[in-house]
């Protein structure tokens, strides 16, 4: 398996915080590797502080289950097939803004982001996933 790279991390991080910034928003931003172990975070200034748990637990519920946490989440609607999923691994966040990272097909980690409503922690994590690849040859 692959892991992530230690300046992959970084990119990604850095990515995130320059779209939460050009969205004028304070955001947390964790990155969590293969086995999903927090690689990179930042809180930026003014951000939330219960962001910070919720960012690292998107980033290690989508590298747990290699999909997007909110795709995770409609899954796990009362009636779903994976209802009450939220629960298990010591708490997971079914909700959007936890994108897996992949590199030529194979996840090699996961980014999390919280801090504003779930539209926007989707949308800065989808530009924060995006740097991986140019960080890919790292």
């Amino acid at each position: 398996m692959s892991d992530l790279t230690l300046e992959q991390a970084q990119a990604v991080v850095q990515a995130g915080l320059a779209e939460s910034a050009s969205r004028g928003l304070a955001m947390n931003v964790a990155v969590v590797d293969a086995g999903g172990n927090l690689q990179a975070f930042a809180r930026m200034d003014g951000a939330w502080l219960g962001s910070i748990d919720i960012a690292i637990r998107k980033a290690r519920t989508s590298r747990y289950f290699d999909m997007p946490t909110g795709a995770l989440g409609e899954l796990s609607q009362p009636g779903g097939p994976l209802f009450n999923i939220e629960v298990s691994n010591g708490g997971l966040i079914t909700f959007p803004g936890g994108l897996p990272l992949e590199v030529d097909g194979q996840v090699i980690g996961a980014v999390g982001v919280s801090g504003s409503t779930v539209e926007d922690d989707h949308a800065v994590a989808t530009a924060a996933a995006a740097a991986v690849l140019g960080a890919a040859g790292a």
